[in-house]
């Protein structure tokens, strides 16, 4: 269970709740939870899709405690893998206080396509209020096309508050937090102040591995690859933990991909990920990594839930 590593204050305010953090795939949502909460704890690539599972960061401020639960972007989805992916944002919806809908402010699409009518409507028939976040306003060249932007949303549904921002530079987070602040009930911290994620130290591991294959990999390849931990081995002697890892493709000419020539793509993905991961454990790390085949696991129902991508 990750802690943080500074201070990071007490609870002072009256608030607590839990808020979900939607929207179609890449429009900075795993962005905006890591810059909430000081830490990196989504992992982030330019590919859509690079978040699978529901990842809880909680954030302790002035307002109060949220509990931010980022899910994966919603998409067309035809794969096993990313039936799931698109059912585990969705379900996120009956679980929390309330949401938190990020929307691409670059892209110059006025309102809402369908992944935000879709969960619009999950919103409102679940009655949960929501802030809209229109995300990269950094990236908008005219500055005057955000208003337009947010008339559109406007009439596209019924927000609690509109703020414009940029996750990665930090513009106006800190009065996005405020508004969802104000959505939340009173209540006493859900979680203790020391608290920053429920996901343990192995499975934040293994996400680093894979946001180097993402990284690293062109085109379709790094959605067919899964990471497993196989061992985790402390040694309090040495201040170290050694680790070892599986990559999962689906097929053999998947597998040489992932090693590459002279072993050259498994080293430099090992390599970076070794280092992310001794940041995020704060010891020297040793990280072995052997690429398996397990043919066709995007689709099997049995591989999906043996990686924890299904029921």
């Amino acid at each position: 269970m990750k802690e943080p590593k500074k201070d990071r204050g007490t609870v002072a305010g009256p608030v607590a709740g839990t808020v979900a953090i939607l929207g179609r795939p890449n429009v900075g949502k795993s962005t905006l939870l890591n810059r909430i909460v000081g830490e990196k704890l989504a992992i982030v690539t330019p590919k859509p899709q690079t978040t699978r599972n529901r990842i809880v960061g909680v954030w302790n401020g002035e307002g109060g405690q949220i509990v931010f639960v980022d899910t994966p972007g919603v998409h067309g989805a035809r794969k096993g893998l990313n039936r799931y992916m698109v059912g585990e944002a969705m379900a996120a919806i009956a679980d929390v206080d309330a949401a938190l809908l990020v929307v691409d402010g670059s892209d110059g699409k006025p309102g809402a396509g369908d992944a935000e009518r879709m969960i619009l409507a999950g919103l409102a028939e679940a009655k949960k209020p929501v802030v809209l976040a229109i995300n990269k306003v950094d990236k908008v060249k005219d500055k005057t096309a955000v208003l337009p932007m947010l008339a559109a949303w406007e009439k596209g549904g019924r927000f609690a508050a509109m703020v414009p921002i940029s996750a990665t530079r930090g513009t106006n987070v800190d009065e996005l937090v405020r508004e969802i602040c104000r959505m939340l009930p009173e209540g006493e911290p859900l979680y203790g102040p020391d608290m920053l994620t429920d996901r343990t130290e192995r499975f934040l591991a293994a996400e680093l591995v894979r946001e180097q294959l993402f990284l690293k990999l062109k085109q379709e390849l790094p959605y067919a690859t899964a990471v497993v931990i196989e061992s985790w081995q402390e040694r309090s002697d040495r201040g170290d933990v050694v680790i070892d890892a599986s990559i999962l493709v689906e097929r053999d000419s998947q597998r040489g991909i992932v090693v590459g020539k002279a072993g050259a793509m498994i080293r430099d993905v090992g390599t970076a990920a070794r280092k992310e991961i001794g940041e995020l454990l704060d010891r020297p790390v040793h990280l072995r990594l052997e690429v398996k085949v397990v043919p066709d696991w995007t689709t099997s129902p049995n591989e999906l839930a043996r990686l924890g991508y299904g029921p």
